[in-house]
């Protein structure tokens, strides 16, 4: 049976961004996730949380930003993360330590941290080494809370530059760092969009235990699973297949509000009720 998530930074953008939890569990939602929470203090997004039943699944360290005014505007500033950029690792560690403080009172158990944009002029290979040492140690230090750092590929039409893109790179940057909570969020709309196969590319990753998060959305237009070329019933049926019991993240932007178009999530939950 799928679990779904919420996405209340694109979803539900008719409300403020407090007001979404009820308007989430309303709509029959048990998890959500966000991309960055920091505009708003963690106590009040908790009450949020508790008081709507709700379950936080994942959220993003900060894009960028060294104190916590300069985190809360980074993303709408174009900052996109720090864990590939020379130069950058006390604002990266810095970031790493605002979201674990966030994680805390949150009781949410995984952190996506942003690798940036690469550098006119460098080469994105060079910036291998520098990226896993910042990540084995933001694996360290989310160890001590048990707590998952996720690193996600996106892909070069949303943002273009982005360090990293493609599945493979990102198993190969776990590879190198070698921490058992350094996991991969799986995002089959970047996937898509960047490399395709996605089918074959669940079959392949799911096993490996090392995908802790999967976000879905149509494409080419990130609008609901049922809009666009991807067959969704498909690869849900692929995904329950292969025995991968967490969380899918609805990361999508409604075509025509979100309540109004949730009717492929309810389709996917009756035919999955239907094959039990």
């Amino acid at each position: 049976m799928p679990q779904f998530a919420a996405n209340l930074t694109l979803m539900y953008t008719e409300l403020p961004f407090l007001d979404r939890f009820a308007a989430a569990a309303r709509d029959g939602f048990s998890a959500v996730e966000f991309q960055f929470p920091y505009a708003w203090a963690p106590g009040d997004i908790a009450t949020r949380l508790q008081d709507n039943g709700l379950q936080l699944v994942l959220f993003n360290a900060p894009a960028g930003g060294a104190d916590p005014a300069a985190m809360a505007a980074a993303w709408d500033q174009s900052a996109r993360g720090t864990a590939a950029l020379p130069g950058r690792e006390a604002e990266f560690r810095a970031g790493v330590q605002e979201a674990l403080r966030y994680a805390d009172v949150l009781g949410c158990p995984r952190i996506h941290v942003l690798s940036g944009i690469v550098p006119p002029g460098v080469e994105r290979e060079s910036l291998k080494g520098l990226c896993a040492g910042n990540l084995r140690w933001a694996a360290d230090e989310a160890a001590r809370s048990g707590r998952e750092i996720l690193i996600e590929p996106i892909n070069l039409r949303d943002v273009p530059r982005y360090f990293l893109n493609r599945q493979d790179h990102a198993h190969e940057l776990l590879d190198a760092v070698q921490a058992d909570n350094l996991k991969v969020q799986m995002d089959l709309y970047h996937c898509q969009i960047v490399e395709g196969d996605v089918a074959t590319k669940l079959r392949r990753y799911l096993p490996t235990g090392r995908v802790a998060h999967i976000q879905i959305a149509g494409v080419p237009h990130r609008h609901e699973p049922d809009q666009g070329e991807l067959h969704y019933p498909y690869l849900l049926d692929t995904i329950d297949a292969l025995g991968w019991h967490g969380w899918v993240g609805c990361e999508y932007r409604p075509a025509a509000g979100t309540t109004e178009g949730l009717g492929w999530r309810n389709r996917a939950l009756a035919r999955a009720a239907a094959a039990t």
